[in-house]
């Protein structure tokens, strides 16, 4: 572990968890407007756009999941083409820092073309989307479930949650997976990233409960300093601290590739 641990000391990959940071921050709120605006337009499902404010509230704590769902729930437009234009355009800045940092972990020198980045991060986007939508969908089916049991109040929100972890953990492994094995400008063996994006998955799974244990201290911090920014600045800490744990798994697989006679 020592390799990763000075890799993720060093300004390099810094830069690159900043940069990725800073295109979730750019599409987060176009892609939430989306997803609610698929559910309640497209599919005219009550119980999925719900699914959507519950993972809202697995994610953030507190004041600020409430003002992102209060936001959501009372000015979300209908899905239109500009909405979706801009989520691909801001969205798709999110996997060029990562290929730059994941060719760097494997010792690639050459980096793939600004078009055919473009091209690959359109399929990521549709992958993870899919993959989101899916989870939405299994929640909102499990979610009609608990409401004809007749489980209500902390029971019900717990076993709602539970289930929307369920769908929501695989599926977030199985993106990780994808980005490890295919994001890369090279031939990345699946068995070798499949553990890692298990182990990483787990660790930001870990991190939201991290989140909720410190979200009320870092609440009033974030208030003193940045006033109306707050919630901007939270999205992008969180990113940027999410996006090195990504790029440690990378490190850590290629540099045990690397010390592997077998591979």
């Amino acid at each position: 572990m020592r390799p990763t641990v000075h890799y993720l000391l060093e300004t390099e990959a810094h830069v690159y968890a900043l940069a990725a940071a800073a295109s979730v921050m750019l599409a987060f709120y176009p892609f939430l407007i989306v997803m609610v605006s698929f559910c309640r337009d497209i599919l005219h499902w009550k119980g999925a756009e719900q699914a959507v404010y519950v993972a809202l509230s697995d994610f953030f704590a507190g004041e600020q999941g409430a003002f992102l769902i209060y936001n959501l729930r009372v000015q979300v437009p209908r899905l239109d083409l500009t909405a979706m234009l801009l989520l691909l355009f801001t969205a798709n800045g999110v996997f060029e820092p990562l290929e730059v940092a994941l060719n760097r972990a494997w010792g690639v020198t050459v980096n793939r073309s600004y078009l055919k980045n473009q091209v690959v991060s359109l399929g990521f986007i549709f992958a993870c989307g899919g993959l989101a939508i899916l989870s939405l969908m299994f929640t909102g089916w499990n979610r009609s479930w608990i409401t004809q049991a007749g489980l209500s109040g902390w029971l019900g929100e717990w076993a709602q949650r539970l289930f929307f972890k369920l769908a929501a953990i695989p599926l977030s492994v199985f993106a990780l997976f994808l980005i490890y094995w295919r994001l890369p400008n090279r031939k990345v063996e699946p068995a070798r990233v499949a553990p890692v994006a298990l182990v990483v998955g787990l660790i930001l799974e870990a991190l939201k409960y991290v989140n909720l244990l410190i979200a009320p201290l870092l609440h009033n911090k974030l208030e003193r300093e940045y006033g109306i920014f707050q919630h901007s600045v939270t999205i992008l800490l969180w990113s940027f601290i999410s996006t090195l744990v990504v790029l440690a798994g990378a490190h850590w697989t290629a540099h045990h590739g690397r010390q592997d006679p077998l591979s």
